[in-house]
């Protein structure tokens, strides 16, 4: 299985050169069974990424470019009258494939995007009172630009706490970037990724990531970290029970790739920004306020 996650990394490696953090981070994500969100500029590889990711794993996926006229009904489905069998019948929308590729999601405004909520939550959706079970398993990879970008909405507390993950890719490193300057683009290794893991075996690996195990201890400053994010002062609330299982659910991720069946503090810190990161930007006065009193925690919470 180890030999699995290399293979996947070596192949998502040849497509985004240079950001061996972030594609642990986001291997790290879907194992631990979560949903994943990328932060960043145009053009900094956010939609490569969340395809290559889709091909890699293998699954049925759906891409969606999000805009700002969009509906919910784009996404779930529809309820329409058949007048062949003169009955309502519901059309299922893009939603229903095992990964969502949601492509600058905070470009469509906040009704759209609640229609996701449920979804993300309870693998399921609701239409007209119907409920509608989703595809197992069931991700979604969501892109969006920074809310400085003229026509963005952004993305409310609840619909943030539903992404497991918040990564940003940042810029090329100058060897990749001279990679991309001589013609060696994403695109092209794209188009030559195939499946490299069976449903079965993602089953099993994130079984695995479930049993990895931690020590008393450990949870103890787990506790610690969430109690900081709850009594500090520059925070309007702290993070919820969600966000510290979340936070357990990462490090346990971590640690697997890693390939130690245990969570050492280490582990924690590695995912610590990107899981409350994004969880304390309505908390703070800042989005880089909140990420300053993350960073300051990982420095003053005692292991």
């Amino acid at each position: 299985m180890q030999q699995t996650i290399q293979s996947m990394l070596d192949a998502l490696t040849c497509v985004l050169q240079g950001k061996d953090r972030q594609l642990k981070l986001s291997l790290s994500c879907l194992l631990a069974g979560g949903h994943l969100l990328i932060e960043d500029l145009p053009g900094m590889g956010k939609t490569t990424l969340a395809t290559a990711l889709a091909k890699t794993l293998g699954l049925d996926y759906s891409r969606v470019q999000f805009t700002s006229d969009m509906l919910p009904a784009d996404i779930i489905g529809a309820t329409i009258f058949e007048k062949d069998s003169a009955s309502f019948q519901f059309h299922p929308g893009p939603i229903f494939s095992q990964l969502l590729l949601a492509d600058e999601i905070n470009r469509t405004t906040p009704k759209t995007q609640s229609a996701l909520l449920e979804a993300m939550a309870e693998k399921q959706v609701t239409v007209e009172g119907q409920t509608h079970k989703l595809p197992q398993p069931f991700f979604v990879i969501a892109t969006q630009n920074p809310l400085a970008q003229f026509g963005t909405f952004p993305l409310p507390e609840s619909q943030l706490d539903r992404f497991l993950l918040r990564i940003e890719l940042g810029y090329p490193d100058a060897e990749a970037e001279r990679a991309l300057l001589k013609g060696q683009t994403g695109r092209e290794q794209l188009a030559g990724l195939t499946q490299l893991i069976t449903l079965d075996d993602l089953t099993a690996l994130q079984q695995q990531v479930k049993d990895v195990k931690a020590s008393d201890a450990l949870l103890d400053y787990v506790q610690r970290l969430i109690s900081y994010t709850r009594q500090h002062d520059s925070l309007h609330y702290g993070i919820s029970p969600r966000g510290g299982l979340a936070l357990l659910s990462a490090a346990k991720a971590w640690a697997f790739i890693h390939q130690r069946e245990y969570i050492i503090p280490e582990d924690v810190q590695a995912v610590l920004p990107c899981v409350f990161v994004h969880r304390l930007i309505h908390a703070a006065d800042s989005p880089s306020e909140a990420a300053a009193v993350v960073e300051q925690m990982c420095k003053t919470v005692p292991v």
